[in-house]
């Protein structure tokens, strides 16, 4: 089964990061993103005319044209919005590294090791919505609670996180390729 994977950009700060993730998505085939919070938009009819051209120019040097084939929901409520999306077939992931505790029990690292175990998991499941947080914060407290599992990406070197962009495109790929 192929499972759909669509990243939820959620208080993304960069219209660099937002950029990026639009061509990955492009590059992976995927269909759709959700935008949240104050995550820029391309295009967005909501800001000044100056601001938005600013947005456009920064989005579209990173997205490469993909801003214009990917389509893109904004929502304004993310977690009402993703209980909403909750289905028997339908996954909610948190791409994370920060976790909590209480929120170990949920945690998938992504690796070599793992892939197996994770296909198994992910096998019955159709859809998949990725969570993607603020680049320093991360996924908010309120919407943490929602996700299903976390996928952690393990770090080898002294940093702690890879880019927001960087870390989509990773997950995206190792997410696509389990479930075929």
């Amino acid at each position: 089964m192929n499972m759909e994977i669509i990243p939820v950009l959620h208080n993304i700060r960069s219209a660099h990061n937002v950029g990026s993730i639009l061509r990955t998505a492009d590059g992976m085939g995927l269909k759709k993103l959700v935008f949240s919070g104050y995550t820029p938009i391309y295009n967005d009819q909501n800001v000044l005319p100056h601001l938005r051209a600013k947005l456009n120019r920064q989005i579209e040097k990173t997205g490469l044209g993909a801003e214009k084939t990917i389509l893109c929901e904004t929502i304004d409520e993310l977690g009402p919005w993703l209980e909403q999306q909750r289905t028997q077939d339908t996954l909610i992931l948190g791409l994370e590294n920060n976790l909590q505790p209480f929120e170990k029990s949920r945690q998938l690292i992504l690796s070599v090791e793992n892939r197996a175990q994770l296909s198994k998991k992910f096998s019955t499941y159709a859809k998949a919505y990725l969570i993607l947080g603020e680049e320093v914060q991360g996924i908010p407290d309120e919407i943490r609670k929602i996700v299903d599992f976390f996928i952690e990406i393990p770090m080898r070197g002294n940093k702690e996180s890879f880019n927001v962009s960087v870390a989509t495109a990773i997950a995206v790929w190792e997410l696509l390729n389990l479930s075929n």
